[in-house]
């Protein structure tokens, strides 16, 4: 192989590396910023916020995956915990 052919070859091969490297940073996961707070609710608190909303209703939900949720401690006794903005969307979405 001649000088030429690897040069050829590593740079190809560089521009393939930085291609990739381009569309994983464009579908890497977000992270929200450090000024946006995310309100999370316990489940009681998502039935106080929205009126006419039970407690057995939210909890279908979390157990059918139509709102992503966060369980605060281990096993059943941990705290269920449901964002703010996710809950009223979902609700928004589903009206």
């Amino acid at each position: 192989m001649t000088t030429n052919s690897k040069q050829e070859l590593i740079s190809k091969i560089v521009t393939l590396l930085n291609e990739l490297i381009d569309v994983e940073e464009k579908t890497s996961m977000k992270i929200p910023q450090a000024d946006k707070k995310v309100e999370m609710l316990t489940i009681k608190e998502c039935t106080e916020l929205v009126k006419g909303l039970s407690e057995h209703t939210v909890r279908q939900l979390v157990i059918q995956d139509k709102i992503p949720y966060v369980r605060a401690g281990q096993g059943k006794r941990g705290k269920i915990l449901i964002s703010k903005a996710d809950l009223l969307s979902y609700l928004n979405m589903s009206a």
